[in-house]
């Protein structure tokens, strides 16, 4: 197993993303790619690979200035997305992936590293737990049209 960069395996990257959020089309995607690509300061990628060297997890992150829920320190390294394939969960590639983003994060100046994810995705909340982070708030937001 190998951590390296997105931006090297770039169908790889697309295609990960695309099961991560499934509901985005394809042309969204690649153009959310190219913009992460384009701001390497504030924005990293990086893919897992298994031993036959498929890309099979796929984690994002960038660098928040503004407010993040739950940390003291700014800016913050916020994991945007963390996807592994369903057949190599469990089996250390999402903290594979996790400390590839702290090194990134700890080389930007980063204190913490923060993520979320919905109140239903049971999952994810798991996974969460699993690789240390620690819950901080729960938050149900709301809109009005005007």
């Amino acid at each position: 197993m190998s951590v390296v960069t997105a931006a090297s395996h770039p169908d790889a990257w697309l295609a990960l993303r695309a099961a991560l959020w499934p509901h985005c089309p394809r042309g969204r995607h690649q153009e959310e790619i190219d913009a992460q690509s384009a701001d390497v300061r504030r924005c990293a990628a990086f893919l897992v690979q298994d031993g036959q060297g498929e890309a099979v997890g796929l984690i994002e992150l960038a660098l928040r200035g503004d407010y993040v829920n739950g940390t003291r320190s700014s800016p913050v390294a916020f994991v945007e997305g963390l996807y592994v394939a369903p057949e190599h969960r469990r089996a250390g590639m999402a903290a594979l992936l996790l400390a590839a983003a702290k090194d990134w994060a700890i080389r930007r100046g980063c204190a913490e590293l923060a993520s979320d994810t919905g109140l239903d995705n049971q999952v994810s909340q798991h996974a969460h737990l699993a690789l240390d982070f620690e819950e901080t708030e729960r938050v149900v937001f709301y809109r009005m049209a005007l």
